[in-house]
């Protein structure tokens, strides 16, 4: 352990206080720490999600503690192996061999030298054994299916970006992989709900802004209902559904923790809250129940005359 000092100077800490955001402050210790931002490593370290660490990212950038142009230092490139190198790989490692003659029957085609490339650095240099590779390319294709059509198959650069989210996560053996395409799945069926039922949202496909915004608020942890606490606010406020808006208020919600409209209502309740009765006047009542009959008989003679 270096006893290197780790340097906060009062006006930093002023702000820190200011937002009362415990996760920013121990992302801005862990970043100064190690001297760098690693997504990946600051969520293992920190014991939080990947979501919570991007969200103090966001709280650090808005206050001035973190570049705006710093981004989580993940080299995302595999390494370029050769033809030989991965010839020989499959000779040696029966695991790797297995690996190809399944991905090749799940795939229903040869795999190309390209493909056999990202297949090996997947196993190889992500350190993804062989057992999950496959869950991993069975769940790339069952998803890719389900937003492409029955019949078609995802590329392998395809399945390389899910497999470095997996690597990300620490998603190593068959039981994190089972339990990260089970929450997976269930974001999926949050984010249709959410499509479908609350913003009402049907016979067409959702555009990549759309997506990102749904998505985006699954992922946050927001059930339906929540969103539809949000939405309702927005139109409210805005007359329409506008989106950026309407991600404010779910970002300002995921930001002090409220994910359930009972925890909304009560540390964030709507302007106003519910209007209390009005008074009325005696024999009010008995004058709009005349009121009633006299606009029922005229809408009525009105009828009968068009």
């Amino acid at each position: 352990m270096s006893d290197r000092t780790i340097q906060i100077t009062p006006e930093e800490a002023d702000r820190l206080l200011a937002c009362a955001d415990g996760d920013a402050a121990l992302l801005l210790l862990h970043v100064r720490r190690t001297g760098g931002l690693s997504l990946a490593a600051a969520a293992r370290d920190l014991k939080r999600s990947e979501a919570e660490i991007r969200r103090a990212c966001d709280t650090l950038r808005r206050l001035g503690l973190l570049p705006a142009a710093e981004r989580p230092a993940e080299a995302r490139e595999l390494p370029e192996y050769s033809a030989n190198d991965i010839t020989a790989r499959a000779g040696a490692d029966g695991a790797f061999a297995d690996l190809v003659r399944e991905a090749q029957r799940a795939l229903g085609r040869t795999l190309s030298s390209n493909d056999l490339r990202l297949l090996l650095g997947i196993y190889d240099h992500l350190g993804l054994p062989a057992e999950v590779v496959m869950l991993l390319l069975n769940h790339c294709i069952e998803r890719y299916r389900a937003g492409h059509g029955a019949g078609r198959v995802p590329s392998m650069r395809y399945v390389e970006k899910e497999a470095w989210h997996w690597a990300e996560n620490e998603v190593l053996t068959l039981d994190d992989a089972e339990e990260h395409i089970r929450r997976e799945k269930k974001r999926q069926e949050t984010a249709e709900q959410i499509k479908t039922d609350v913003l009402q949202i049907r016979g067409r496909e959702l555009s990549p802004g759309e997506r990102k915004y749904i998505d985006r608020w699954a992922a946050l942890g927001f059930g339906a209902d929540a969103v539809a606490e949000a939405y309702d606010r927005t139109v409210l406020s805005t007359g329409k559904l506008t989106w950026p808006y309407m991600d404010k208020i779910l970002s300002s919600w995921a930001e002090r923790r409220l994910f359930t409209p009972g925890e909304i209502e009560a540390a964030d309740p709507r302007a106003g809250g519910r209007k209390p009765p009005q008074r009325r006047e005696p024999g009010q009542d008995d004058r709009d129940s005349k009121l009633g009959r006299m606009r029922a008989v005229y809408e009525h003679l009105n009828g009968e005359e068009k």
